[in-house]
Parts: C-alpha cells; structure tokens; sequence
C-alpha cells in the first residue's frame, strides 16, 4: 500500500479539515503547460527519480499524494507544503507549477540521493497548519477550483485566515477509474489565536 504523507488532525469542521503537517522532504519540478496537463508533464520526470534516476541509483517508494501548485519553484512560499493550483478557470492558458513528489518519511533534503536530472529539485518544505477539503473524482481544474472556491468560503466562515496560495493534491495514479480517485485541495492558514472560538465551531 502507498505511504501517505503523515498528518495531526487538530479539529473536523463541517466543510474541511484542520491538520498540522510536520516537515517534509519532497521532489519537485517546474513545468509550464496547462492546470490539467502539469501533472502528466512532470509525472516522468520525478518518477524516474524514485526509480533510481538519481546519483546514487537509489530507488524510493512513492508516496502520496502528489502536489501541484502555479508558480516558480524560486517564488514559492517556504511556508507551503507544495500543491497544485492554477490559471483562471476555464483558461486554457499554460502557466508555470510546481508538481512534487512527497518523499518518504525520514527522509532529509540531505539524505535524499541527489537528482541525476538537475531541473528536479529536492528541497525540505516547513511544517504547517492546514484546511483540507477532500474530495472524490475528476481532478481537473474545474473541479479544483469549484472545491477551492468553497475550501476558501468556509475558512472565512470559520474565522481562519489564509497563508499562501492553495495547493492541489492527487492520491492515485492515472490508470485508477476517475470516480474513485482522491484529491484534496489545501491551504495553508495562520494559527488562530488562543481563545479565538474556534474550537468547536462548524465541526461535525
């Protein structure tokens, strides 16, 4: 079974969850293409790096999920766990995104074997406080941004502040029937205070 990226559930609202993910170590690449296309783009190149694409020939279990998120790996957030999100819906523009492959736990940027392709980096991601909105299905960018779009409106609801921009994660490989996949849309969001009223607020 594939590893999953650990994670600390710290509240359940009704519309997302709330978690608390501890440092991690991924391997990432820029593509420029489509929302719906970065994926395929990237999924090669970072393959072949866990297959032994790498100086060591080390080979690496794969992880889940893979995460996608519009930028350059030079203007991403240090704060953020890397994700997917992109151009304006409906555009069939391409754009620059990040695609990562989280690597497995215990793993250090320093540890990690050194890419034989140097436009795959290996950087350690900061931990974080997250919502997370899961849902099932179509993982294009129609569905990402419909999900965000409510991830987005549920955290104002909530009274918690958004870091960042979001994040688009895919559990399961291409060949898996899209009606069962599983995908998550993540945002990074600032602690709330203590004592805020948070707690036991919407959850269900």
């Amino acid at each position: 079974m594939t590893e999953q990226q650990p994670f600390e559930l710290v509240q359940r609202f009704a519309h997302f969850e709330l978690r608390r993910y501890p440092e991690y170590v991924v391997a990432e690449i820029q593509v420029n293409a489509t929302f719906d296309r970065a994926g395929n783009a990237a999924f090669r190149h970072l393959f072949n790096y866990i297959s032994g694409g790498n100086t060591a020939r080390q080979k690496l279990a794969m992880t889940a999920p893979v995460v996608q998120e519009r930028g350059s790996s030079q203007k991403l957030a240090m704060t953020a766990p890397v994700l997917q999100s992109g151009p304006l819906p409906g555009s069939d523009e391409s754009a620059d995104f990040v695609v990562a492959f989280v690597l497995p736990a215990g793993l250090t940027a320093e540890t990690a074997p050194v890419p034989a392709n140097s436009d795959v980096k290996v950087r350690t991601i900061p931990g974080s406080l997250a919502a997370v909105q899961r849902f099932s299905g179509s993982g294009s960018e129609a569905a990402f941004e419909r999900h965000n779009t409510g991830l987005q409106a549920a955290l104002v609801l909530a009274g918690l502040t958004a870091v960042g921009p979001p994040r688009f994660a895919r559990f399961d490989p291409p060949f898996k029937p899209w009606f069962l996949r599983r995908n998550e849309v993540v945002q990074d969001v600032e602690p709330p205070e203590s004592g805020s009223g948070t707690a036991g607020a919407g959850h269900g």
